[in-house]
């Protein structure tokens, strides 16, 4: 199918760009996400807070910054940050990232870059590892809804391991317009739903963007979420369980549409 031409700015005049998730402080933690925030020029460091080992490990990325972090203990850390999080002696406490424009990541789905969108995953663990799984694979870009949405921030950072800095994120007021305007711009929208007939490896197209749209662990796409899409298909599973975690799902997708894209 012919790409059609982008829509026009009026089309898109809500989705330009601006800070995510307003203007509340993003705490990133743990070593990899704390790692790429700093190598990141796009994201503000407001404050850092290291033990000295974590300072050590992170000389660099802090001396590019020109940062000298106030020295704490773990143990100060647990007491702020709560005894179960694993953050490996660091937080930052950062601004939020610029969010893309929808013409942005229309631009990149053209480019070869697939998009992502959620419907309402709201676990940050698992919204963290598709960022990561999309940093690794080269996602063009991840959508999520501004409600029923984890926060860009603390659990879901360090899950993405530095994948939050690579994946840019849009919030979308309303996810069905949303794959309405994708579909006008000729991107081919493909729902993952466990029981649809058609795999996906199988359903691919050469040369035409694409964006994956995943449900909710459980509860998967929405009606209408599944109405609107262009087609729905399913990832393979010969095995004996038939399910895959909604992370591992966006994973393989982003597998397929590589291995697809490759000559």
């Amino acid at each position: 199918m012919p790409l059609k031409r982008a829509t026009s700015a009026a089309t898109y005049k809500h989705t330009r760009h601006r800070s995510q998730a307003g203007e509340d402080p993003v705490l990133i933690f743990g070593m990899h996400a704390a790692e790429a925030a700093l190598l990141n020029p796009d994201r503000v460091i407001k404050s850092a807070v290291m033990t000295e080992n974590a300072a050590r490990k992170l000389a660099e990325p802090l001396r590019r910054r020109g940062l000298e972090p106030d020295k704490t203990t773990p143990r100060n850390l647990d007491r702020q940050l709560g005894a179960d999080t694993v953050h490996q002696g660091v937080l930052l406490e950062c601004g939020p990232l610029p969010e893309p424009s929808m013409e942005d990541l229309v631009a990149a789905s053209t480019e070869g870059r697939p998009l992502l969108l959620l419907d309402q995953v709201t676990d940050p663990h698992n919204v963290g590892a598709i960022l990561r799984s999309g940093a690794v694979f080269g996602c063009g870009g991840l959508i999520m809804t501004q409600r029923h949405s984890p926060p860009l921030s603390g659990v879901l950072a360090k899950s993405a391991s530095g994948g939050l800095e690579h994946v840019p994120v849009h919030l979308a007021t309303n996810l069905a317009r949303t794959i309405t305007a994708l579909k006008t711009d000729g991107v081919l929208t493909i729902g993952l739903d466990g029981s649809a007939p058609a795999l996906l490896h199988e359903s691919l197209p050469q040369g035409q963007p694409i964006a994956i749209v995943i449900g909710a662990e459980g509860k998967g796409l929405r009606q209408l979420t599944i109405e609107t899409c262009d087609m729905l298909c399913r990832i393979e599973t010969p095995g004996a369980l038939a399910s895959l975690n909604v992370s591992n799902a966006a994973a393989i997708a982003l597998h397929l549409i590589a291995l697809n894209r490759t000559p």
